[in-house]
């Protein structure tokens, strides 16, 4: 029997989030995230970490509380030339040290299911049933939190034919480009998918990988939503035009043509919770207060208009993703206050049955329909 998790039962519902830098700052930074986020930004206050990564937002305690029952938990390694100093460790001059920075980080998430039986990696249809089941248990008011593995810019795979290698490990997402990659132009260096890209892309249908095309060039996500057969995301892409012209490069988001694309194929995209992605206007040195949950869910009604119903947007925080608890709306301290997004919806006008698409049913919608 397929598990249902919803409100009806008068619990908040869970929340998918399909964009966490976890074993990045980790490994990065040494953050311990069996820890509360509270309890990190205490053992870093004397560090220069909040400095190059924002205030801690993320930790096993917040996800429980939050009801944050699956992550897409990335693996994310950086192109040397991006790198903004000596605290980048997870950077790359070429694609054999990508490919044994992503193992590293894979073997992280390996460990910490290992070493924490709150939470669990997702694989499988009965891996995810099984994590939405724990929340369902009598009695419980808390489960498992589920990790996706999401590959962030596919340089760790060396070359196409190594997709069921690591689809084989456990990888189930893959976006081509982060900056621009072998495969594929990227955000700020903008290219089509070369060659090599559409061979990626054949290899990843084959084993029936999910495409994700945040971070793709406009040019290079147009010819994969057009290419690619498999299922496609945008896992953490605000629309273009919620996005402030000061605080982020345009071509970053989605424009309302990519939109509409994305929902043709089907596809979700994760809305971002950063204030310069979602109020036009603001700057980093704006006070925190100047963006709310209204602006969030703005940029989800915006997705939503174009789609014309709510099954096309999810959330994709990309929390702890190069910034922090100062930089997210006025509501927002930690992932545990995402669930402050379903009376906001519901006061909008959003239906129950919306809100809980948004927070958590369409992406389950995808993971159910592509999980082996």
């Amino acid at each position: 029997m397929v598990a249902r998790v919803s409100a009806e039962s008068g619990r908040r519902p869970i929340i998918v989030d399909a964009h966490e830098d976890i074993a990045y700052n980790a490994l990065s930074f040494g953050r311990n995230y069996a820890l509360s986020a509270q309890a990190t930004r205490r053992a870093e206050a004397n560090s220069d970490v909040p400095q190059h990564t924002g205030r801690a937002t993320l930790g096993l305690p917040e996800w429980l509380a939050g009801r944050v029952a699956v992550v897409f938990a990335t693996l994310f390694v950086m192109p040397d030339p991006a790198r903004s100093g000596p605290w980048e460790l997870q950077s790359y001059r070429d694609p054999q040290e990508a490919y044994r920075r992503g193992i590293a980080q894979l073997e992280y998430y390996r460990r910490f299911v290992d070493d924490h039986p709150e939470t669990a990696l997702i694989g499988t249809r009965a891996d995810l049933e099984a994590v939405l089941a724990s929340w369902e248990s009598p009695g419980a008011e808390q489960g498992r939190v589920g990790f996706v593995p999401l590959m962030e810019g596919a340089d760790p795979i060396r070359e196409p034919k190594e997709v069921e290698e690591w689809y084989e490990r456990g990888v189930r997402i893959v976006g081509p480009a982060w900056s621009a990659t072998r495969y594929a132009g990227g955000t700020q260096i903008p290219g089509p998918l070369t060659p090599l890209g559409r061979e990626l892309l054949e290899a990843m249908a084959e084993v029936g990988m999910i495409l994700d095309v945040s971070h793709l060039s406009e040019e290079a996500c147009a010819e994969a939503l057009d290419r690619y057969e498999g299922a496609v995301i945008a896992s953490h892409t605000n629309p273009r035009a919620v996005v402030s012209e000061l605080g982020a490069p345009p071509r970053r988001h989605f424009s309302d043509e990519m939109i509409a694309r994305l929902v043709e194929r089907d596809g979700v995209e994760g809305i971002i919770p950063l204030n310069n992605w979602l109020k036009r206007g603001y700057s980093r040195g704006d006070p925190k207060e100047s963006v709310t949950l209204e602006h969030m869910v703005a940029a989800i009604d915006y997705v939503c208009q174009i789609a014309g119903d709510a099954r096309h947007v999810g959330l994709g925080t990309d929390l702890d993703g190069g910034f922090g608890a100062e930089r997210i709306p006025a509501e927002l301290d930690t992932i545990a206050d995402l669930g402050k997004l379903g009376p906001a919806l519901a006061a909008r006008g959003y239906t129950p049955a919306d809100v809980e698409a948004v927070l958590n049913g369409n992406w389950l919608r995808v993971l159910r329909a592509r999980l082996p």
